[in-house]
């Protein structure tokens, strides 16, 4: 969805110009010529990020900024001035109102791109920061409803985290991608709820059709993130990360780079806790011999890079902490069922 611009300028060329370099380069932009109409603009439909002159007939751009600031929807929006007047006294009445910027005119196109790029990155991390908390701690819940419906999992969601969160780091991830990643590896077994009991905790192998009830918690668990809008970019994560690199994995059987990312970030760090801990079927690897057997399957079940970039940050110690969270084996037997 494309960012949301009011340009509050009185100057009609400057303001269409602006509108031009700003839709150009992707954004929405909606213009106002004074303060009033700015303000009406704003109350109609709630913008990404202001940019406002100075000195305007009817209402000025600081008097409509005081304004803004009061109401609950302009509290927290960036806000940059344009203005040819750029004294201390102009930027301290400025920043005293709660502007974000002052980009003096006269202005080239990209220090106008590149002003109201840096807005709204910054504005995206804090509003991130600032929903991400109460967000979590919703998805938490739902995590250890998955946790206290199967007996096997114990704190292998919490690990699948911490392991997901540090290959993504190694590889660079934004704070933004980072958040719905938190998000996504909490949540990636939420399809189990709709899994009943008797087969999730089942002793023993599963029947060929109790194996496609079981795999269908992957669209299950995507079906139930569509019903909820803050969580929908976690939907890869759930849907995608039972896929493999050459196409035999499910529930769309898709290969190579046609998995989504966070599908194949998954996959590596659900694989090596599964490798590690406890299961019925198996008895744990050491980190050592599931690396091994990650580099095995890499261009078959796992994508190949993402084994390497895995492999690398155990070897620089960053999974150790991880590592030593990895429980006992359990006092009864657990279902057969997947990780």
């Amino acid at each position: 969805m494309k960012s949301r611009i009011l340009i509050v300028e009185d100057d009609s060329s400057l303001v269409e110009g602006m509108a031009l370099i700003l839709e150009d380069a992707g954004y929405q932009v909606t213009i106002a010529h004074n303060g009033k109409e700015g303000l009406e603009r704003f109350r109609g439909q709630t913008p990404d990020l202001v940019i406002s002159d100075v000195m305007m007939d009817e209402m000025d751009g600081f008097h409509m900024l005081d304004q803004m600031r009061k109401e609950q929807a302009g509290s927290p929006l960036p806000f940059l001035f344009v203005s040819a007047r750029s004294s201390r006294a102009d930027m301290d009445t400025a920043r005293r109102l709660g502007a974000d910027d002052f980009l003096p005119k006269p202005f080239g196109a990209q220090e106008l791109i590149n002003a109201v790029r840096a807005r709204l990155d910054r504005w995206r991390v804090v509003h991130l920061a600032g929903t991400r908390e109460a967000h979590l701690q919703t998805v938490i819940l739902l995590a250890k409803a998955v946790e206290a419906r199967d007996l096997y999992t114990g704190r292998h969601v919490e690990r699948v985290r911490r392991y997901a969160l540090a290959l993504a780091r190694a590889l660079d991830w934004d704070d933004e991608a980072l958040a719905v990643l938190d998000f996504g590896s909490l949540l990636h077994d939420l399809g189990k709820l709709s899994i009943p009991d008797a087969l999730l905790n089942k002793t023993g192998p599963l029947t060929e059709d109790e194996w496609l009830l079981m795999r269908k918690h992957t669209e299950n668990g995507a079906h139930m993130l569509d019903q909820v809008e803050h969580l929908r970019p976690a939907i890869p994560y759930v849907l995608a990360h039972h896929e493999r690199w050459d196409g035999t994995g499910y529930p769309r059987g898709l290969t190579g780079t046609e998995i989504p990312i966070e599908g194949r970030l998954m996959a590596v760090a659900d694989a090596f806790d599964a490798l590690t801990t406890w299961r019925p079927y198996s008895t744990p690897h050491t980190p050592e011999e599931a690396l091994l057997k990650l580099r095995d399957g890499a261009g078959s079940q796992w994508d190949p890079f993402l084994v390497e970039t895995f492999r690398a940050i155990f070897e620089r110690g960053e999974l150790t902490p991880i590592l030593d969270m990895i429980d006992d084996a359990p006092e009864r037997t657990p279902a057969a069922s997947e990780s």
